[in-house]
């Protein structure tokens, strides 16, 4: 077999196992994600954003590019290179990981994903626990789907925005 079917091989079976952990890949578009940051969620330097899934790194660079400092979450080996390599900012921090298996940064103040219907509510309850452990309000910005049970404080095309507030702040 000839080195580039090897690597078409790798390639395939990288992007296939990362489907069956979590969302393809599926780039967001830059101008759709900077309407977002303009009109869902001004994010800003006060801002610490968790991509979970982050692909190639375009949300990342885009938070940075805004003054926020950013950290993305990789399963796929590759798209983690890729956004190493092309992510070169202080700002900005891609991680190789499982995001079911972390725990996300104290300083969190808003996570994105792309999610999809199976996992999206695994994902918001993930963001409710570290609203809980952090005592602190995070909010949820889901690209492409909504989070069943819950809801948005704002919806904008394929963007919907959620607070997550922790319970006992929610109950006082």
């Amino acid at each position: 077999m000839s080195w580039w079917l090897w690597l078409l091989f790798v390639t395939v079976l990288l992007f296939g196992f990362v489907v069956f952990r979590g969302a393809p890949y599926v780039p967001t578009k830059r101008r759709v994600l900077e309407r977002a940051f303009d009109t869902l969620y001004p994010i800003g330097k006060a801002d610490l954003l968790v991509d979970i899934g982050c692909g190639d790194g375009v949300v990342l660079r885009a938070a940075a590019a805004r003054g926020a400092q950013a950290v993305g979450y990789e399963l796929n080996p590759l798209l983690y290179v890729i956004a190493r390599f092309i992510s070169r900012s202080p700002l900005i921090q891609v991680r190789l990981a499982d995001f079911w298996h972390v725990h996300l940064p104290r300083e969190t103040t808003v996570v994105y994903t792309f999610g999809e219907s199976r996992d999206i509510a695994k994902m918001y309850a993930l963001v409710e626990r570290t609203a809980l452990a952090n005592d602190s309000t995070i909010h949820f910005i889901s690209f492409g789907f909504a989070v069943p049970g819950k809801k948005e404080i704002k919806h904008d095309g394929s963007f919907y925005l959620y607070r997550v507030v922790p319970l006992q702040t929610a109950q006082a």
